[in-house]
């Protein structure tokens, strides 16, 4: 841990411990138990975000860097020399150690002893090798959730193509949590498949619903593989993989720290490691290639997925990033953003037309319970009509709010809040001959709204942020 890590985590070791002012049991305001701890940090850490009167909510489309992260990373560019890893002279070898570090970090960090942790560009491309290599084939099973990230959904296209069998777990509407009778059924009635996979999110990059990790253990003890979206679930919240077995988690760095940006992870189970079949080589995946023969032979560890030259003066960062993370406690962060959410879950939902008419409704919990601090988000004028979120999204814009809008790359959570079934889209897509797809054109199809506004806080979010939001909502009233 650096020097300045070390001194901030000892001056908030004391503050953390003295007892509160503040009265707990107020919901009326966020700052409890840890307020001047996160007020300090975006003082002294993201003071950027109130010298531009920017209000930042979306977390979970990127976290924001600690201005000490880029600091740190910049005096370690500047004084050192680093070269290509692929060598063994000096520049290399630094290289090589730096990245061994952070590699090491990212094993510690998720307990992960037991797994092989493979750099790569994003949270996307861990999940692309998982669709290349895994052994897909007519025998093979691949089961994911209704509530999963495109990248999550995009796999389907390799068990298809192979003659795979590929089920989605519907979510309820109400509360968009999955179905668990369905998911016990199907996880149990398919002996007759040779190579299954399963995969969901840890928490949903919409909804902000934690799913349950017992379904790990679940799905394994029925003889299937897991794939476990972490991307959204670790900004927030302690995933350590000596108590979750997953085969395969993938992860992306700069939804929990901010920087670097373009570097994710794929964590996989050793025991499971031969069982990816990559399809091809390149350079620095191979211990030895003949042009004379056609012979190859893939290195045996994380490098066999490590294709070309490694992001090698970035990935240093991703240790800095984690310390900084440790410094202040993931469980201090977790307990930030539930109250955080709590908060503002509160205030929206007390918002009234002076007809009675809600202002704004938030699909899925609002009871706060195994949720993360994402939240999405419909407005509703005094006759009951709703606002597009394009409209939502311009008006935020103009007093400096970063929200974001749509269907948030997860067609799933969609689907369900409009109750689209699968033969009104599949007559959609059928008639559409020019195969080009907006959203208006979705809309006057179906004949219903599609999209929503998605709300999330985060490590640098203050109770000031969220009552500029609430004001903005309550610009609304009785329009």
């Amino acid at each position: 841990m650096s020097k300045w890590n070390i001194t901030f985590a000892k001056i908030f070791c004391i503050k953390l411990n003295q007892k509160s002012d503040i009265q707990k049991d107020s919901i009326e305001r966020v700052d409890l138990a840890h307020n001047d701890f996160f007020e300090y940090l975006r003082k002294n850490e993201y003071a950027r975000l109130d010298e531009h009167q920017h209000t930042y909510l979306d977390y979970t489309g990127g976290g924001l860097y600690a201005k000490s992260q880029i600091e740190s990373h910049f005096k370690l560019l500047t004084q050192n020399i680093l070269g290509n890893p692929h060598s063994t002279n000096p520049s290399s070898l630094l290289a090589t150690q730096l990245v061994a570090e952070a590699r090491q970090k990212v094993l510690d960090f998720f307990n992960a002893k037991e797994y092989y942790s493979i750099f790569t560009q994003n949270a996307s491309n861990a999940l692309k090798i998982i669709g290349e290599c895994y052994p897909f084939n007519t025998n093979s099973h691949f089961m994911l959730l209704a509530d999963n990230h495109n990248s999550v959904n995009g796999i389907r296209e390799f068990c298809l193509s192979k003659g795979g069998k590929v089920t989605y777990a519907p979510i309820y509407f109400e509360n968009l949590r999955m179905d668990e009778n369905f998911v016990q059924s199907r996880l149990e009635n398919n002996e007759e498949f040779e190579d299954k996979l399963f995969a969901f999110p840890a928490q949903s990059n919409v909804s902000g619903v934690k799913h349950d990790l017992k379904w790990i253990k679940i799905a394994q003890d029925k003889g299937w593989d897991v794939l476990l979206d972490a991307a959204a679930f670790v900004p927030s919240n302690k995933l350590d993989l000596s108590l979750y077995h997953p085969d395969f988690v993938c992860v992306s760095f700069y939804k929990i720290f901010g920087y670097p940006t373009g570097l994710g992870c794929l964590l996989v189970k050793k025991d499971k490691f031969e069982k990816l079949h990559k399809p091809w080589f390149a350079g620095g995946t191979v211990s030895f290639v003949s042009v004379n023969a056609l012979h190859y032979s893939l290195i045996g560890n994380h490098e066999r997925f490590e294709d070309g030259t490694l992001n090698y003066l970035d990935i240093p960062a991703i240790k800095t990033g984690l310390d900084y993370i440790e410094s202040i406690g993931i469980d201090k962060i977790n307990e930030r953003v539930a109250t955080l959410r709590s908060y503002l879950c509160k205030a929206l939902t007390e918002l009234k037309h002076d007809n009675g008419k809600e202002v704004v409704k938030i699909s899925g919990p609002t009871d706060n319970r195994n949720v993360g601090g994402t939240m999405i988000l419909s407005f509703y004028n005094v006759d009951g009509k709703r606002y597009d979120f394009e409209e939502i999204e311009l008006l935020a814009n103009k007093i400096n709010i970063s929200s974001r809008s749509g269907c948030f790359c997860n067609p799933g959570i969609d689907e369900t809040n409009s109750c689209l079934t699968a033969e009104e889209i599949s007559k959609y897509y059928t008639s559409n001959s020019s195969g080009t797809y907006e959203y208006k054109d979705m809309e006057r199809f179906f004949g219903r709204m599609r999209g929503a506004t998605r709300i999330s806080v985060g490590i640098a979010t203050t109770q000031k942020d969220l009552d500029v939001f609430v004001n903005f909502v309550k610009s609304l009233l009785n329009k």
